[in-house]
């Protein structure tokens, strides 16, 4: 019997709003406002993430562990890397690695507009 049930990953970011759109973008699903410092992505089929003000919020510096963990990290399954690639670069994620062994690894690595750390992966 498990002891809990999962309801959301909770992001820190200086900009609650504009993150939740650009996962929202990215995702899809609905972002609502529960008051100025959480908002809420509700995704298709249920799933949630939460997006928290932290006006001090600091990037990881991935992959440098020595002086700054991941904290998370979010895998996202995509079907086209290419073209999923393209899309998230013009909504403003930068490439942290993009996988340079040929395509054979099947995930790249990019910051969301806040500098989380998240993953294309090849389905």
């Amino acid at each position: 019997m498990a002891i809990a049930t999962y309801s959301l990953v909770a992001l820190d970011c200086p900009d609650p709003p504009a993150l939740a759109r650009f996962y929202a973008d990215v995702l899809g699903g609905e972002v609502k406002k529960y008051d100025d410092v959480w908002y809420d992505l509700y995704l298709p089929g249920g799933a949630r993430i939460a997006f928290q003000l932290a006006p001090d919020h600091r990037p990881p510096n991935w992959p440098d562990a020595a002086h700054d963990s991941q904290q998370l990290h979010l895998d996202l399954d995509v079907t086209d890397i290419e073209a999923a690639q393209e899309q998230v670069l013009a909504l403003g994620a930068t490439p942290l690695d993009l996988d340079d062994d040929g395509g054979r690894r099947g995930f790249r690595v990019y910051a969301d507009p806040a500098g989380h750390p998240f993953c294309l992966c090849v389905r």
